[in-house]
């Protein structure tokens, strides 16, 4: 194997927004590009970006003598960590669940109105995607069950931006927690 520079990849999220929530029929896309149907675009995300996090739970087992013979797993886990920065009703939902937000419409008098509950109904799972590019590269995470399971602390400042600090626990379809599609852009 020799050093591919083009196999050196930055994500940044897709101009059209890199955060995309689906619903539960929504058809999970199996390529890095390409028609997310069924899904709503998140909006700007804060500049740490996404990060995934793969935990693996393991116990070694160890012979008489204190050698050892054998690592077994026990538990592996893959979460996303990221800050949605929009007060839309997209992200109030997917945030808070969608039962518990109410959108009204902007009039003459007012803009829309977001109306919401904070409360501690369980959060659904549905299907998420992470969209990034560098160059003509291309990225693409596909959660087909996610869950928010965390919404970090809130801050209303005059030194900074409303923020949603959200973790998501990936859950299995059965094959996987999450799909990663890349295509380095690089063509022959």
């Amino acid at each position: 194997m020799t050093n591919t520079v083009g196999n050196v990849l930055q994500g940044k999220p897709v101009t059209t927004g890199g955060i995309l929530i689906g619903t539960s029929g929504a058809t999970l896309p199996t390529t890095p590009s390409g028609a997310t149907t069924g899904f709503t675009v998140l909006g700007y995300v804060g500049d740490a970006g996404l990060a995934e996090t793969q935990a693996r739970t393991t116990d070694k087992i160890k012979a008489w003598g204190g050698d050892v013979v054998k690592v077994v797993q026990s538990e592996f886990s893959v979460s996303y960590t990221f800050t949605l920065l929009e007060n839309s009703a997209a992200v109030l939902k997917a945030v808070h669940g969608s039962a518990n937000v109410t959108t009204t419409s902007a009039t003459s008098s007012a803009g829309t109105l977001q109306s919401v509950k904070i409360n501690a109904s369980t959060m659904p799972k549905l299907p998420w995607i992470f969209d990034m590019i560098d160059g003509d590269a291309k990225i693409r995470v596909v959660v087909p069950l996610g869950q928010v399971t965390s919404v970090g602390d809130i801050t209303y400042s005059d030194s900074g931006v409303i923020g949603y600090p959200v973790t998501l626990e990936a859950f299995s379809d059965g094959t996987a927690q999450a799909y990663k599609y890349i295509d380095n852009g690089v063509t022959v």
